[in-house]
């Protein structure tokens, strides 16, 4: 199929069922269009009513390669409009805690969901060896940006705690990629297993990604204080976004935390210092126009996906078994070094168990699985991954603004108890 008819065709059904989602549904849009584009494929599955409807979706799946669309084309557009508006302030105050749940509350949900899904593997008589399970703690352990961002937007969490699970979004995605390429060299034979190796590949990637990000960011900046013309300067951010991003994949660095650096310059500089009122406008019109796009084709390719996953019943039920697995895995990833951090600086009430369920995968991390060596247990780990995500995103997206409300209505409740105590008068 030829790219412009496969474009043509993800925009058209983005369209439609935006359309359908705003006009009967109404739900957060990235869930709407995912969950319209599901049920489509589950219906021509089960009840196919024209053949050729599911051969066409089928073929336009297959000639779309999911891993290069997201990871090497929509993923550093996202990164880099997710990145413009937040407030670097912010993540400098909460820097400590996002650096922990970025890099080493991955490892620990790594290891903690390897171990697992290897028993549950075992358990489900299916053969994946533990280095494979390794590689699916990597993939699904990080929360997707993409997926968080998108629907953070309505969720109504305090501020403290949307910066944190923001910033750690927007940097574990990079941390969680180099350790997946590591494990997937010594699972092909391609790396010696090593640690010093494996943390020697993490620097080398993250800390080039951030210095790439700041050189590629300080120059557009240079070049936006030399100009006034809003499509120029619109211009320069969408060549950062791309040019950046190929540049970091070319010398094999983190692409993702390039972007997400160079994006955080942009936003806070370059938006606040060098830029008219009017360009400012045109830019942040441009790359919400550009975020809501991407993110909707996007959802909409996860529903259809299911079409041509070979969802059998063993994989079926690892995928429903590893969700509890991963979201414990979450809870004490994060739980643990908050839990040590507290000595040291205050939490709201209910952080670890918000920051665990505010946890989504998405595209991401089916990305990553579609990117595993063919054969059977890269069938089980796709399946078991797309299972995991469509709850993410459906049920844990769907409930988190509830989940933030009543934790909130708790939290001031409790305040409101602490402050009646200390104004009520002593009897003795």
């Amino acid at each position: 199929m030829h790219p412009f008819d496969i474009l043509a065709i993800l925009l058209s059904l983005a369209a439609a069922f935006s359309w359908i989602n705003h006009r009967f549904i109404r739900l957060p849009t990235s869930i709407g269009l995912m969950l319209i584009a599901l049920l489509l494929s589950l219906g021509l599955l089960i009840a196919p009513l024209d053949s050729e409807w599911q051969t066409a979706l089928k073929q336009l799946l297959e000639d779309v390669d999911f891993e290069d669309t997201v990871l090497h084309g929509m993923l550093g557009f996202l990164l880099f409009a997710g990145a413009l508006h937040v407030d670097l302030h912010d993540l400098a105050r909460h820097k400590g805690v996002i650096a922990t749940l970025a890099s080493a509350s991955v490892v620990v949900a790594t290891l903690l969901i390897g171990v697992g899904g290897w028993l549950l593997f075992r358990l489900l008589g299916l053969d994946v060896p533990f280095i494979y399970c390794l590689l699916f703690g990597a993939l699904i352990s990080p929360t997707d940006p993409i997926a968080v961002l998108g629907i953070l937007k309505n969720a109504g969490a305090p501020e403290s705690l949307n910066t944190k699970i923001t910033g750690e979004s927007l940097f574990n995605d990079g941390v969680a990629v180099v350790l997946f390429l590591t494990l997937i060299g010594i699972a092909t034979g391609e790396r010696e297993p090593s640690l010093f190796g494996a943390l020697g590949m993490l620097g080398y990637e993250v800390i080039g990604g951030a210095l790439l990000g700041i050189l590629s960011g300080g120059l557009v900046l240079l070049m936006l204080s030399r100009v006034d013309d809003y499509q120029v300067e619109i211009l320069l951010t969408l060549a950062l976004a791309t040019g950046g991003y190929a540049l970091a994949e070319q010398w094999h660095l983190s692409a993702p935390i390039a972007i997400v650096v160079a994006g955080l310059m942009i936003g806070n500089h370059g938006r606040r210092h060098l830029m008219s009122d009017k360009t400012r406008q045109h830019l942040d019109d441009f790359w919400e126009l550009v975020d809501e796009i991407l993110n909707a084709v996007l959802f909409v390719l996860i529903g259809l996906e299911v079409l041509v996953l070979e969802l059998s019943g063993g994989p079926l039920l690892a995928g429903m078994l590893a969700i509890p697995l991963v979201l414990v895995a979450r809870a004490l990833s994060v739980g643990l070094p908050i839990g040590l951090m507290r000595r040291m600086r205050d939490f709201a009430p209910g952080t670890v168990t918000l920051l665990t369920w505010a946890g989504l995968r998405g595209g991401i991390s089916i990305a990553l699985a579609l990117s595993l060596p063919d054969g059977e247990t890269r069938d089980i780990l796709v399946s078991v991954t797309y299972v995991v995500v469509v709850f993410s995103i459906l049920v844990q997206g769907l409930t988190l603004g509830p989940l933030v409300r009543i934790i909130g209505q708790r939290a001031d409740r409790e305040l409101s108890d602490v402050a009646g105590r200390s104004e009520s008068p002593s009897h003795n």
